[in-house]
């Protein structure tokens, strides 16, 4: 699991991997208002694998281990909570291990195949768990920059909240993912996260 320090001012969120696996690690380090930012807007570095550096609004939240990282940007009622717990305004960034069953099933996530979807059976609509989900087929593929030099696959998934008991549509939604192969990283947004497609595009790489 993440553990969390305070130390000169700076919030520290690091996986507890060897200094050598710095790849699977993500950090937090903060302030880091841009130049001529009020204080209200600050943000923060959210440090991710392979070097992935992400400038998010300090306001926001990070959650889950060095594979599963969730970044919890408003109200969320218990944001310690897996991938399907739903009312939490979230983006998640997945590592390998998550990847490995992320198909519908449990099979391993291809975005040729289908969406994120870690589960055999309806998970719960994001929004109200009272309804299950259900995805479509993507409506919007393409690639998207993360960065300088780093091409993601980018799809859009069309989801429904729908009743358990005669599907029923209650509600909709959209699954946006942002797919690096090489890294083996994979951002997956169902709240519509303002601002996420700029702070991706510019995204910084270590390495």
């Amino acid at each position: 699991m993440i553990a969390l320090g305070v130390m000169a001012g700076t919030v520290v969120l690091a996986a507890q991997v060897p200094a050598s696996a710095s790849s699977g690690s993500a950090t937090v380090s903060g302030p880091a208002a841009s130049q001529g930012s009020s204080a209200g807007s600050a943000t923060t570095l959210l440090r991710l694998r392979h070097g992935l550096t992400l400038e998010i609004p300090s306001s926001w939240r990070v959650y889950g281990t060095a594979d599963q990282v969730r970044v919890v940007t408003g109200s969320c009622a218990r944001p310690k909570g897996p991938y399907a717990e739903p009312r939490c305004d979230s983006f998640w960034v997945m590592g390998p291990k998550a990847l490995k069953t992320g198909g519908e099933g449990f099979t391993p996530y291809n975005p040729n195949r289908g969406p994120f979807y870690p589960a055999v059976d309806v998970m719960p609509c994001a929004t109200n768990p009272k309804y299950g989900q259900v995805i479509g087929k993507a409506i919007a593929v393409g690639r998207r920059d993360i960065g300088v030099a780093h091409r993601a696959h980018y799809r859009v998934w069309p989801g429904r909240c729908v009743t358990y008991d005669d599907a029923t549509q209650k509600s909709t939604f959209k699954q946006r993912e942002w797919y690096l192969p090489q890294q083996r990283i994979l951002i997956v947004d169902q709240w519509a996260t303002p601002g996420l497609d700029r702070i991706l595009k510019n995204a910084v790489w270590d390495n």
